[in-house]
């Protein structure tokens, strides 16, 4: 796997200051000037919802209340039967560099406990609500995707990477544990072996090494990168949106599960799906022999 010079982004507190030369990394985050609707965009069009990190001077470090923003904006999705289709990307040179966690508590101001409901509540939550959705959810990963940051990628059912995009597992760096999911989501990406490699070394993963590991799907030029995550959602949007949401939620339960289990899952999966219009419809377009029509209900 080859790997680029250490760098060194923020995944949990500004990073230490470094010169202008390498735009992948941070200086001291900028405070906060923007409300929080600036800092997080939304628009929802033919049926596809763009959520866009927007914080560029800090390589888009998600600061808690970014992140229940993105939680509450990924519940709508999931709600909402006018979007079929979800795009998470960013703006700048970095996708999303990870947690910065200024103002968290010091060490010695902490009890036990702290830490461990912190995460549940924080990073943890913030990975399920994208594994959760009802409806599809595409990264376009635009540039350095660093702890947390990698993590909301991976946590996504399909990854775009620009180019440029890197992937760094930056949390040994800190001499800290992986959180937001790591551990769970990077073996049944890679296999033990390589997620072990990933986060023991926290080397930089260019976006063609990580297309060849599967952590990625399709590696684009940069300029390419927009149109091709909308063409992606939009022939989701188009698609059987109760059906993939079944299918999304029986590949996720899979990975857990005893093949009875699946087995089980998958049936009643089908039963709840056979009792949707785009189901019906898919039967009668293929009986009539024409192309579907599907209306996500």
């Amino acid at each position: 796997m080859t790997s680029t010079p250490s760098p060194r982004p923020t995944a949990a507190g500004p990073a230490e200051p470094v010169g202008p030369s390498d735009p992948t990394e941070l200086t001291e985050p900028a405070e906060l000037p923007a409300p929080l609707d600036s800092l997080i965009l939304h628009t929802t069009d033919n049926g596809v919802a763009q959520l866009t990190l927007n914080r560029p001077d800090a390589l888009n470090a998600l600061t808690s209340e970014m992140r229940e923003r993105l939680i509450g904006l990924l519940a709508d999705a999931s709600a909402d039967p006018d979007v079929r289709a979800v795009v998470l990307t960013a703006t700048g040179k970095g996708f999303c560099a990870g947690a910065d966690l200024r103002g968290a508590p010091a060490a010695g101001d902490r009890v036990a406990g702290d830490v461990a409901r912190m995460i549940r509540n924080g990073a943890q939550r913030f990975i399920a609500a994208v594994m959760d959705c009802e409806k599809p959810v595409i990264a376009a990963v635009n540039g350095t995707a660093a702890g947390i940051g990698a993590h909301l990628a991976f946590a996504c059912d399909l990854v775009l990477a620009a180019e440029s995009a890197r992937f760094i597992e930056v949390f040994v760096r800190r001499g800290l544990v992986p959180d937001g999911g790591g551990a769970y989501l990077l073996p049944r990406l890679v296999g033990p072996q390589r997620a072990k490699e990933l986060m023991f070394f926290g080397d930089a993963v260019p976006a063609a090494d990580a297309a060849r590991l599967g952590l990625v799907n399709r590696v684009v030029p940069d300029g390419e990168l927009a149109p091709t995550a909308r063409g992606w959602a939009e022939r989701l949007a188009a698609g059987p949106t109760r059906a993939l949401a079944l299918t999304k939620a029986l590949v996720n339960a899979s990975l857990d599960a005893d093949r009875g289990a699946a087995f089980a899952a998958e049936a009643t999966a089908q039963e709840v799906n056979m009792t949707t219009a785009d189901a019906r419809e898919g039967v009668a377009s293929f009986v009539e022999r024409r192309r579907p029509t599907f209306r996500g209900k």
